[in-house]
């Protein structure tokens, strides 16, 4: 069996994984800062280190997963202005929104989901552990800042030169030492949320917080960091020397995962191209949305549609309903095993498009078993679907995609349609043909497929459109 490879991004390669404890897995994971709803471009990280986590569960190692929650920075500032509310509500009003979102994508909760304003204390020692080594200074008027010329690593991972980078931040330059240093700790403004430090009251940079908290609960070193392309520089290069500067090791290898696009721009609320998670889902099941962002391969971009998500959709629905007839004809759930096929491709820096395939040919071999009455085949092929459907988290059959509230849905719709096939039978039993005819045309016009098989009629749905 092939052993686990993945990219780097500090060395540019991909490489054998070899975890820093036998056995375990340690991830940190930039998660959300929670100033607006989610989109589809915040959401894909998500998915993309689900995935990683779950293959990396399947593949027998104990994992302990960290995705922070940034909910204390100028953009919360500036958007509670806007909405008039204060900055606390509003961090907690769309740290839900998130949370709802994660939910309906079936992305498993972390570990643990540390607030940054639940960490102020670990900053504090932090800030005071890197003034004590001479890697960052407090100029008298509040601030804190990371001196960057005292680090010899600093844009290792991002390949810049610093003479070339513009200043940080919008502090005044006569404050720091070089305009590129960044801060650590902002002296407080009129208005603004404070807490004490020995250098004056304040609020922390965005920077300071993932490294706080990267330390509390994975300790100075830890195996995977994750995060988005877009958080290479500032952000993560500044996470590096900041723990670099304390002493720390910290992470040992870095993932990220490339954007979701539009017309070739990254997705983002400034370019006003966002797509709402709340608003797909009018369109598509939280399952089928999900099938979509995890069907790249994490590192390569997306480019959205909607035509792209309906066909991807479809194509899902497809697998559903291959499961679905399998499972009947079994008499019970297949139950789910992994293909060589499939575990060389999650071997492979999660190389997700070739375990697409696998799941393609097994379908093909499946259907072709169903049609052949060949139990054996049907078990075998509908198994292997629904393991790597697990470790997609696709699993059609998994209760995260049976809420109470969609079961009240699905059960009321089951009935709908149960009535409906009835009357469909009653017709045919008489040779009403033509009211049988226009029965299932009218349910075919509202997107529900009708099936007729040996073991009685079978629907599924074949689109969902908003209306």
């Amino acid at each position: 069996m092939s052993s686990l490879e993945l990219y780097d991004t500090l060395t540019r390669t991909v490489s054998p994984f070899t975890p820093i404890k036998k056995g375990e897995v340690s991830i940190y994971l930039c998660g959300a800062t929670v100033q607006a709803p989610p989109h589809i471009g915040h959401i894909r990280s998500g998915v993309n280190f689900d995935i990683l986590s779950r293959w990396l569960t399947k593949s027998g190692y104990a994992v302990t997963f960290i995705r922070n929650v940034t909910d204390i920075d100028d953009k919360i500032l500036q958007k509670s202005e806007i909405e008039k509310m204060p900055w606390w509500a509003l961090a907690q009003k769309y740290e839900r929104a998130f949370s709802k979102a994660y939910a309906a994508l079936n992305v498993a909760p972390p570990t643990y989901e540390p607030r940054a304003t639940g960490h102020i204390t670990q900053m504090i020692e932090l800030m005071s552990t890197l003034i004590a080594r001479g890697a960052a200074y407090a100029p008298g008027n509040g601030d804190v800042y990371l001196e960057v010329r005292k680090l010899s690593s600093y844009l290792t991972l991002s390949r810049q030169k610093l003479d070339d980078l513009l200043s940080a931040d919008d502090a005044e330059e006569t404050f720091k030492k070089d305009p590129r240093d960044f801060a650590l700790w902002k002296g407080a403004k009129p208005g603004e949320p404070s807490w004490p430090t020995p250098w004056g009251p304040g609020r922390p940079g965005w920077h300071l917080e993932c490294s706080a908290m990267a330390h509390a609960y994975l300790g100075e070193s830890f195996d995977i960091h994750g995060g988005g392309l877009d958080l290479i520089f500032p952000h993560h290069e500044n996470e590096i020397a900041q723990s670099e500067g304390a002493g720390y090791s910290f992470a040992k290898r870095w993932m990220h995962n490339a954007w979701v696009t539009t017309s070739g721009e990254k997705m983002s609320k400034s370019l006003g191209n966002s797509l709402q998670v709340t608003e797909l889902l009018k369109s598509v099941r939280g399952i089928e949305l999900r099938w979509y962002l995890g069907s790249a391969h994490y590192r390569s971009m997306l480019e959205f549609s909607q035509a792209a998500l309906d066909e991807s959709a479809t194509a899902f629905r497809r697998i559903e309903s291959f499961l679905h007839r399998a499972s009947e004809t079994l008499g019970h759930l297949p139950k789910p095993t992994l293909s060589q096929e499939f575990t060389d491709a999650m071997n492979d820096d999660l190389a997700v498009p070739a375990a697409l395939a696998s799941i393609s040919e097994a379908l093909r071999l499946g259907n072709i078993a169903l049609s052949a009455q060949d139990s054996t085949g049907i078990a075998n092929n509908a198994g292997q679907i629904r393991g790597a459907l697990e470790v997609l988290g696709c699993d059609p059959f998994d209760p995260a995609f049976a809420s109470s509230e969609s079961g009240d849905l699905t059960a009321a719709l089951d009935g709908t349609i149960a009535l409906a096939l009835a009357q469909r039978a009653a017709a045919r039993d008489r040779k009403d043909f033509a009211a049988s005819d226009e029965i299932r045309d009218g349910l075919s016009a509202l997107g529900i497929t009708i099936e007729d098989t040996p073991q009685g009629p079978r629907w599924s749905i074949s689109r969902i459109e908003e209306r």
